[in-house]
């Protein structure tokens, strides 16, 4: 079992800095416009070659309410018809996709995002379903991870049901918080009483997991307030938790103009708010996974994490790194053996695209040799929190200590520090270093130092 994480205020505000989140490496900003539908097509080839099993990740765009906090890609707006010229040009990416793909490549996990997936009226969600079943091998025996983003504003009892039926056995809530002045700073009403109708229907329904995202930093939000809600969160006995912090970058995303930047809780609030809510999570039997996630002890991902076998891609923590990644829909990202490649963010030109039986590929990334050793390392360190350099060596044919030998004088200052423990053969986080992984990621990112810093969030 991993040691618990340690709080070190003065650890955590001299490393606290602005950086990737590594759901990816190399990150989305380097991706540029070289990469396109011929590169993919290219991929998916390899991809049904070795017949790799698949993940799937399918963008919802729309919402009917606007969150004032929300950095996503989405489309406001009240006019539930403008889902169906949308799905239609869905259901074209999905047919010139799976053509390229063979019928024996097993989807061992789908996700709906948004927007708010559940936006789809229930005729809607049916016959996306029942298109993705035309075209992929979906899994009909509940074996597969089959998640979806819930709005409990936009479901019922008879949604949760439906959704059920469809194959979906994971949903993902979305809380932020419960305190009615946070909730009307950040135009978001949500009682408990509807987040708890939703949970009792996924329970009842034998969903097989229940995750809650929780945001901290929001107008409003004081320690003690958040903590309430934080408790409120644990009686409800999620599998997991996601705490995200609030990223406050109006001059990027409009809708957080209208959040009063007067109303944002200090620095030094939002660390105790984060300080507290490990402490609530843990005495509660919550496991830190990392990079914002908790997990009951006997869920998956902290199974996975004590057996070695997490991983991480655009998707979060995963246990099905080893599939490729198809993302469909507007802005979806695939990651595809070491092609990573995104979808047009803008939905007329998405619509436009497939209108005229092109895919909607605009921009992405081909990993050479160096960023596939990057990322192996990367992705050790911010899923175990330990490095076995001869692991690394030995897949990649290298000295790890010649090959990474400049950023050796940063690592030795790190370990000085009591973020990590460093020696000739390993790397390992220290507790007090697990909440700042990110910025140990950091020091081997070939990217970040020509990268505007500005575009990512801070550590915590």
């Amino acid at each position: 079992m991993l040691d618990a994480i340690r709080w070190d205020t003065d650890l955590i505000r001299r490393y606290d800095l602005a950086g990737p989140r590594y759901t990816s490496y190399p990150t989305a900003v380097q991706f540029d416009s070289q990469v396109g539908t011929f590169d993919l097509f290219h991929a998916l080839r390899d991809s049904r070659k070795a017949l790799r099993p698949l993940s799937l990740y399918v963008h919802v765009p729309f919402c009917a309410n606007i969150c004032y906090y929300c950095a996503c890609n989405k489309v406001i707006t009240k006019d539930r018809g403008r889902a169906l010229p949308y799905l239609q040009r869905l259901e074209q990416e999905i047919q010139l996709i799976a053509c390229h793909l063979d019928p024996m490549q097993k989807v061992e996990q789908l996700h709906f995002g948004g927007g708010t997936p559940t936006f789809l009226s229930h005729d809607e969600l049916r016959q996306l379903m029942a298109r993705l079943r035309k075209h992929f091998n979906l899994l009909n025996d509940d074996s597969g991870d089959y998640g979806i983003e819930i709005d409990p504003r936009e479901a019922d009892w008879s949604t949760m049901g439906l959704l059920r039926e469809l194959g979906f056995n994971r949903v993902s809530i979305g809380l932020q918080d419960l305190d009615p002045a946070v909730q009307r700073a950040v135009n978001r009403l949500q009682s408990l009483e509807e987040t708890r109708a939703v949970i009792d229907a996924a329970r009842t329904l034998q969903y097989r997991s229940i995750n809650i995202d929780l945001i901290y930093g929001l107008p409003k939000q004081t320690p003690e307030n958040f903590a309430r809600t934080v408790d409120e969160v644990i009686s409800l006995q999620p599998d997991r938790l996601s705490v995200f912090n609030y990223a406050h970058l109006p001059e990027r995303f409009m809708p957080q103009r209208r959040i009063n930047s007067n109303d944002l809780p200090a620095p030094a609030q939002k660390l105790e708010m984060l300080q507290r809510t490990i402490e609530q999570l843990t005495v509660a039997g919550y496991r830190y996974i990392g990079m914002d996630h908790f997990a009951l002890p006997d869920d998956e991902l902290a199974i996975a994490q004590e057996e070695s076998t997490l991983q991480r891609n655009f998707q979060g923590y995963t246990t099905h790194g080893h599939c490729d990644l198809i993302g469909l829909g507007v802005s979806a990202i695939s990651q595809i053996g070491d092609l990573y490649c995104q979808n047009s963010s803008d939905l007329s030109q998405y619509q436009n695209a497939l209108a005229s039986a092109q895919l909607a590929t605009n921009r992405g990334l081909l990993c050479n040799a160096d960023d596939r050793l990057r990322r192996a390392v990367i992705q050790q360190l911010i899923c175990h929190f330990d490095l076995e350099f001869a692991e690394i060596e030995q897949a990649f044919n290298i000295d790890f200590r010649g090959y990474f030998g400049e950023l050796w004088p940063q690592l030795q200052d790190m370990a000085k520090d009591g973020l990590i423990e460093l020696d000739n053969e390993r790397i390992t986080v220290l507790p007090a270093g697990r909440l700042l992984v990110r910025s140990v990621c950091m020091v081997f990112d070939a990217y970040l130092e020509h990268t505007n810093r500005q575009r990512f969030s801070r550590v915590i």
